[in-house]
């Protein structure tokens, strides 16, 4: 166990996945094992095509896999009916998606709540809730607009505002800070390290972002389907991002 954080959130244990038949088959996962833990943010890195977000998908259940077990908070996620699946991950877990998957034909403070509306809160309780998670990542003010009137950085912090509204003991990011400048992608860490400070609350981010790599407490490096080393970071203040970027949305 991690020694500077909680209990175990996540087990995977042996987790073997494919896609394609034939000649084209690729073995994305290979008999990957990895846990994490309440009050930590796990980073998993790597090149591209190295399993990092099927492995992401895997555990929020939203692939399944061939063979292996995968447990969040104790349940076994791979075994689940979807239905129950479906319960679980709206009770559980915040999934931050990179391509944002927000419904354009409402407005963001509506995008936002939809993962409360999900648990049955009341709509006027739900956007609320909706503004408040949105001023959080400094979009208070634009509550009524909806996504396509947004940059790509502004639709990334609605996406994050959206994971964390209903406070799930699981946040899962993938590719978090990539649409992002440096001033908003601080601010999107520091929320992340508040969930991950809660002794019940885990983050896990599939990144290739290196000016967030001091914000994790353990970073897993994956190539070619495998988890190849696994690194203990230290508790210490992360130095602010760089600032220079190149790619860096200037607008979001």
């Amino acid at each position: 166990m991690n020694e500077q954080t909680g209990r175990r959130v996540v087990t995977v244990r042996a987790v073997d996945k494919h896609f394609g038949t034939g000649p084209t088959r690729i073995h994305a996962l290979k008999n990957v094992s990895l846990e994490a833990f309440a009050g930590e943010i796990l980073m998993l890195v790597g090149p591209s095509g190295c399993g990092k977000t099927t492995l992401l998908s895997a555990i929020a259940g939203t692939l399944r896999v061939e063979s292996g077990e995968i447990d969040v908070f104790g349940k076994p996620v791979h075994a689940m009916r979807n239905a129950d699946l479906t319960r679980f991950r709206a009770a559980h877990i915040g999934f931050i998606f990179q391509q944002f998957n927000l419904i354009p034909t409402i407005g963001i403070a509506e995008n936002v709540a939809v993962p409360l509306l999900i648990r049955g809160s009341r709509t006027a309780e739900a956007v609320d809730r909706a503004r408040a998670a949105l001023e959080s990542v400094g979009l208070g003010a634009r509550w009524r607009e909806r996504p396509l009137k947004l940059s790509g950085g502004e639709q990334q912090r609605v996406a994050i505002a959206r994971a964390l509204v209903h406070e799930p003991p699981l946040v899962i990011c993938d590719e978090p800070t990539a649409a992002l400048d440096a001033r908003n992608g601080e601010i999107v860490l520091e929320l992340f390290r508040n969930v991950a400070r809660s002794p019940d609350r885990a983050v896990i981010i599939v990144t290739h972002d290196n000016r967030i790599f001091s914000y994790a407490d353990r970073i897993a490096r994956m190539d070619d389907g495998e988890i190849i080393e696994e690194t203990l970071q230290p508790r210490t203040e992360p130095p602010h991002f760089i600032h220079e970027h190149a790619h860096a949305v200037s607008s979001a």
